[in-house]
């Protein structure tokens, strides 16, 4: 393998059309949707919710950190999937999901 074929890793990192650029732009939204879901929410009950997503069909999809913390959040599903189409027209209806060992920050 030549030198001409290997590419410098901050070369791939910093380039604005390659994958890594999107992966940190999706995260970005990520994490931008659920400060703003968390914004509407109760600080405890805000602490509570890991992660959020909105998927292609319009579904919110909200991972909470214990099964009893998804319970509550589906108390607010109203309130989360009004926040929700603020920024996202597009959101149609809600699924709170119990964030596993891995999942969520």
């Amino acid at each position: 393998m030549s030198n001409k074929s290997l590419k410098s890793l901050a070369d791939l990192l910093q380039r604005p059309d390659g994958a890594f650029a999107e992966l940190a732009r999706r995260a970005a939204r990520t994490e931008d949707l659920a400060t703003a879901l968390r914004a509407a929410l109760a600080p405890e009950l805000a602490l509570e919710l890991r992660s959020a997503n909105l998927r292609g069909d319009g579904t919110l999809v909200i991972f909470a950190g214990s099964p009893a913390w998804a319970a509550r959040l589906r108390f607010e599903e109203t309130t989360l999937l009004t926040r929700c189409r603020e920024l996202h027209p597009q959101a149609t209806r809600v699924r709170i999901r119990v964030a596993g060992a891995d999942d969520g920050p």
